[in-house]
């Protein structure tokens, strides 16, 4: 069975947590003594004698308050299909959280208070997906059952939310309305909404067809430690070990190595102490080369046909995640993979308005949970892809230099 990944997010009280819980309670992927433990340490029960929003809040505080602090990873799977599920906090000062989550995800389910529609957070969260690339969007309108399910409300907050998805370009969005507190149309079919045609949304996530094309990008491959035993046995032994990232490599492939821009080939390849001759995206090896080359960590092999950028200099949309503001001038260390460098802020460019998503200028500096393009110059070279081209090798993470606090989570142009 393969595997999908994906995010809720939307508004504070939207019913992420409660939609999660419904997937698992009503799949039965829930053992016997956790519900037991849950009817204990339920305070807003539902019909079934449980709340089901506190399977995914698991910090004391949130099941205090009743909120989403931390992203939450949840695991079931059905017969057709493995899942795994971050729930992201709805509050605004929780945003970088949600970053985080929506990084590792193929697809975000974005729900919709049926009696709000469309927030100021739900845009923000929408602009997220869109920067990551998400390659599917579902829009979740919950709570219907507080709107008498009425048809009129879905097609109203779905005609709100095209707009949003077009200026944003997201293209493949599906629509749900459903009641996470009852459950409908999560993993049954609801007769209240006898005018809605469409699969459940458990239905549509064990049938959709995600894109699986990481063996087919171009191939990277960064240096993450170098293995140099100099024992009796292994004295002239010297591999380079790392995770392929993407493309895949075999044994004679001529590569360039970065940013050194030296050509040699792939004398040896191995991985689990054994030797290979073929080794794809995702698979840790251990790399050989022909040559006696002076490689380190956070160095490149590429395939000499499939080069990728090399600079100093390039252009980032950026989400700021710190308190203090971003300013030109700054200064920052951005990690991309195993690569850590120092970086100036040159110039910021302009920034996104989460409501009318256009591009306004930047009188002052970037604030916490504001996103923005800039353009950064670092003191030694990145080797890159876009994001667009390559999410791997496109994104990076800004750190401060006093405190080593992630401030920014950064896609390359």
């Amino acid at each position: 069975m393969n595997i999908i990944r994906f995010i809720t997010a939307g508004s504070v009280d939207d019913g992420k947590s409660t939609l999660i819980g419904r997937l698992l309670y009503d799949s039965k992927n829930i053992l016997i003594d956790q519900l037991d433990a849950l009817e204990k340490q339920s305070k807003n029960k539902n019909i079934n004698g449980i709340d089901l929003a506190i399977l995914t809040d698991g910090l004391r505080a949130e099941r205090e308050q009743g909120i989403t602090i931390d992203v939450a990873y949840r695991y079931f799977s059905t017969p057709k299909r493995k899942f795994i599920i971050a729930d992201a906090p709805g509050h605004i000062q929780y945003t970088r959280n949600m970053i985080t989550g929506a990084s590792n995800s193929e697809l975000i389910v974005i729900l919709i208070d049926a009696r709000q529609g469309v927030t100021e957070q739900t845009r923000r969260h929408s602009i997220i997906a869109a920067l990551l690339k998400m390659k599917k969007v579902v829009v979740a309108i919950n709570k219907m059952d507080l709107m008498d399910y009425s048809e009129d409300i879905f097609n109203r907050i779905k005609s709100e939310y095209e707009l949003v998805a077009q200026k944003l370009g997201l293209a493949d969005v599906y629509y749900f309305p459903i009641s996470a507190f009852y459950g409908d149309n999560i993993v049954e079919k609801s007769e209240k909404t006898s005018w809605y045609k469409g699969p459940t949304l458990l239905d549509f996530l064990e049938s959709i067809e995600m894109d699986q094309k990481e063996d087919h990008k171009n191939s990277r491959f960064q240096v993450q430690y170098v293995i140099r035993p100099q024992t009796d046995e292994l004295h002239d032994y010297r591999g380079y070990a790392g995770e392929v990232i993407s493309g895949s490599y075999k044994k004679g492939d001529r590569v360039i190595i970065l940013p050194q821009n030296i050509p040699t080939k792939i004398s040896k390849i191995e991985t689990g102490g054994k030797e290979i001759d073929y080794v794809f995206a995702n698979q840790p090896v251990v790399l050989h080369t022909e040559d006696d080359i002076d490689m380190s960590r956070g160095d490149f092999l590429v395939k000499e046909e499939q080069l990728p950028k090399v600079e100093n200099e390039f252009d980032v949309i950026v989400c700021w995640l710190d308190r203090k503001e971003l300013r030109e001038g700054n200064k920052y260390c951005i990690q991309h993979k195993s690569k850590v460098s120092k970086v100036i802020i040159k110039e910021i460019d302009y920034k996104i308005d989460v409501n009318s998503l256009e591009k306004i200028p930047v009188t002052n500096g970037i604030n916490l949970n504001e996103v923005a393009k800039i353009r950064l110059k670092a003191a030694s070279p990145l080797v890159f892809d876009s994001f667009e081209d390559n999410k791997d090798t496109g994104n990076a993470i800004l750190i401060d230099e006093t405190s080593n606090s992630t401030v920014g989570a950064v896609m390359i142009l």
